[in-house]
């Protein structure tokens, strides 16, 4: 099945994003302003992408959301929002709420994931430790329970995407959250992305003897436009993360809902990771009939590969040679870093 696209890679400049504390009983040690991500080192990618059916768009600063796709599982979007904002991470959750401004901006099917209601009344961050503090309203506890985790999920992984934050606390009344009030799931502390997102469990892994690694799969509107779901699989204790990242990539997605971005023919490439590079050299197996490497598979690769470090390089080769034609005409002959946005609605 061929899917059409509405990601786009790009880097973002000169926008300023400020954590602002609002009315609230958080005391922040300092505020802190936080610096978007910077462009690229190497290779930047833009992809070309049409507005999905259903989507809105603004003239201001770019922001990651995360929100349920049809098929629930916790994804990025990242919109535009008003010129005007003030304070950029804390509109990105607020546009998180179910019912909210987010749902008019992202595609048909996309929809809030905190709960009805939910207001942010305050958003500090300590700069020292680079840890977000978030103070809910009391509407945040108003949820289903078997979203009790994707809740913690999105605001994790939103506020995680700024670079100087690292870590989240959560509040709700001005008091730290302890545990969710439905499931009683814990919360020990802050939460990071070690947490991982839209978490599962590979084929005979113990979940006492486990490696996390997190796998960008292909979702699909329902207008057949494809954009990447963020999968974090539990596997059999390694050593070698880089590899069991692609292994797993190439193994494909477990559940309904999601496509590969690697053919099951491919072979297994050779990964090095030093120095904060990767290299990820396949053989000819990873070429189409055009000889050119499918620009999904390569963008999922480099979205995988960076959550191993955010600041890691990726340099991809096919066959020991760094220039790789790929179908998105995208160049790949120098080390790609990380995408500043993921799953971008095109303007």
């Amino acid at each position: 099945m061929r899917l059409t696209k509405w990601t786009k890679w790009a880097a973002i400049a000169g926008v300023t994003v400020i954590l602002a504390s609002g009315c609230s009983a958080l005391k922040p040690k300092e505020s802190q302003q936080i610096d978007p991500p910077q462009n690229a080192v190497g290779q930047g990618s833009k992809e070309a992408s049409t507005v999905p059916a259903g989507a809105a768009v603004q003239n201001g600063p770019k922001v990651t959301m995360y929100m349920k796709d049809k098929n629930n599982y916790v994804t990025p979007v990242t919109v535009q929002i008003p010129k005007n904002t003030v304070s950029v991470a804390r509109t990105t959750l607020e546009y998180m709420v179910e019912g909210g401004a987010g749902e008019a901006l992202a595609p048909t099917g996309f929809k809030g994931v905190l709960p009805k209601g939910t207001a942010i009344k305050g958003l500090d961050i300590n700069t020292e430790k680079k840890v977000a503090t978030v103070d809910f309203s009391k509407e945040f506890t108003n949820y289903n329970a078997a979203d009790e985790r994707k809740i913690l999920e999105s605001v994790t992984w939103a506020l995680t995407g700024f670079p100087n934050v690292n870590e989240v606390v959560i509040w709700v009344d001005g008091k730290e959250l302890k545990e969710m009030p439905k499931g009683r799931l814990p919360i020990s502390g802050s939460l990071s992305r070690t947490m991982g997102i839209n978490v599962e469990k590979a084929e005979g892994a113990d979940f006492g003897q486990t490696t996390p690694v997190t796998l960008y799969f292909l979702g699909q509107t329902n207008a057949r436009e494809s954009y990447y779901v963020p999968v974090t699989r539990m596997i059999m204790r390694t050593d070698d993360k880089a590899k069991a990242t692609m292994e797993q990539l190439i193994a494909g997605p477990k559940n309904g809902g999601l496509f590969s971005v690697l053919s099951s023919t491919v072979d297994v490439p050779k990964v090095d990771a030093a120095n904060g590079l990767i290299t990820v050299n396949f053989t000819d197996s990873l070429l189409g009939p055009d000889h050119k490497a499918p620009g999904e598979a390569l963008q999922s690769v480099v979205l995988s590969l960076t959550e191993l470090a955010s600041d890691a390089k990726v340099q991809i080769m096919v066959g020991g040679d760094v220039k790789v034609s790929a179908s998105d005409n995208q160049s790949y002959s120098k080390p790609v870093s990380r995408p500043t946005e993921v799953n971008a609605i095109k303007l």
